[in-house]
């Protein structure tokens, strides 16, 4: 069987690494690296009928029947929005040093224009990132992996 390409960065330069990545480790990576884990709001939240959170044109797409093949929608997914602390608990156990997460501007300004700011949304973002700081993983910020790769 054919191994898969698995894709690595290392000292600013992206290079494939092919083969058995089982010896991969952390001191394969310059000190001050910086490993981390992804999210989409979308994808994760859930709660698209909670906490003042308004509508989007994706919602609606998804809630139409016979346009996603097995009718799913965003109104659970994994349910970040009840259980961010439990996947932060996931995220340190894996060793993580950030974690990038994206914002629901439906979850802020629900009526997608700007005339009303749903502080329930905010208070939301604000607890999740109070977690990730008490737990010292960094919410993602834009130049934190330019920091890692010594300032690109």
């Amino acid at each position: 069987m054919e191994s898969e390409n698995v894709a690595c960065i290392h000292q600013a330069h992206f290079s494939p690494v092919k083969g058995d990545t089982s010896e991969l480790h952390r001191s394969d990576f310059p000190k001050n690296f910086v490993f981390g884990t992804a999210t989409s709001a979308f994808q994760v939240e859930g709660a698209v009928h909670e906490g003042g959170r308004g509508l989007t044109i994706w919602d609606k797409f998804t809630m139409t029947p016979g346009k996603i093949a097995d009718n799913t929608t965003a109104d659970i997914t994994v349910d970040q929005y009840h259980r961010y602390e439990e996947d932060i608990e996931l995220i340190e156990d894996l060793n993580m040093d950030a974690y990038r997460f994206s914002i629901a501007w439906s979850r802020i300004i629900p009526d997608g224009i700007g005339r009303t700011v749903n502080m329930e949304g905010i208070a939301y973002y604000n607890r999740l990132i109070d977690a990730l700081l008490k737990k010292e993983l960094e919410e993602d910020r834009r130049g934190i992996v330019r920091k890692s790769m010594g300032g690109l």
